[in-house]
């Protein structure tokens, strides 16, 4: 499978979707972004760079955009839809990346949630989502997923949907300002033939795709 032929694609489950991300988010992610500062920063990726700079909103969107189209990446943005208004309302990211195909085919997923709307389950249900869509459509193998030890709510989301921890990488990324070590966990096809979804929900149903033209 090619991936970048399958670019743009939403993923839904009930209510929560997973949407590509664009240049019409920006006053919303803005808002989100504003509000979680003090919750995402410890977390974030940073520029080793002494006069590295954050790329603006429209240099990030390109950017993500251009290597969705490259078959390198799937950005997404996590929303909920309102079931009255069917309004999307964002509460968090989630990105695919360093997706390689031949003999490895891996990528590594990352993600953050609105710290509102923390403790009901959307990341790890996000996280199914995208690697059950990278599994069954991508025919990808193996899904990875790094995370800072002090990190405990996102430690609980690879803890209850299985991910196997693989051990301490010293130095990994450079996290708010320093290298910082992570702890890497990775699943493979064969530890989830039931697909993480209905694992994680216990019910007999999967992902809807939708695909778009670009």
């Amino acid at each position: 499978m090619n991936t970048a032929a399958e670019w743009p694609v939403t993923l839904q489950w009930a209510q929560l979707v997973l949407r590509p991300l664009a240049m019409s988010d920006r006053g919303e992610w803005d808002r989100v972004r504003y509000r979680n500062k003090q919750w995402l920063e410890p977390w974030e990726a940073s520029n080793p760079e002494a006069d590295g700079a954050a790329p603006s909103f429209r240099g990030f969107v390109r950017s993500m955009t251009k290597q969705a189209r490259e078959g390198q990446t799937l950005p997404w943005l996590i929303t909920e839809q309102d079931p009255g208004t069917r309004r999307h309302e964002l509460v968090g990211q989630l990105t695919v990346s360093g997706i390689t195909l031949g003999s490895f085919r891996s990528a590594t997923l990352g993600y953050w949630v609105d710290g509102a709307q923390a403790g009901r389950g959307i990341a790890p249900m996000a996280v199914a989502m995208a690697t059950d869509y990278c599994f069954e459509h991508l025919n990808l193998h193996r899904m990875e997923i790094n995370i800072r030890p002090e990190n405990a709510k996102s430690l609980r989301v690879v803890e209850k949907l299985g991910f196997r921890d693989e051990g301490l990488r010293r130095r990994f990324l450079h996290i708010a300002g320093d290298w910082a070590d992570h702890r890497s966990f990775a699943l493979t096809a064969e530890e989830a033939p039931e697909g993480l979804v209905r694992r994680f929900t216990g019910e007999d149903r999967g992902i809807t795709v939708r695909r778009a033209s670009r």
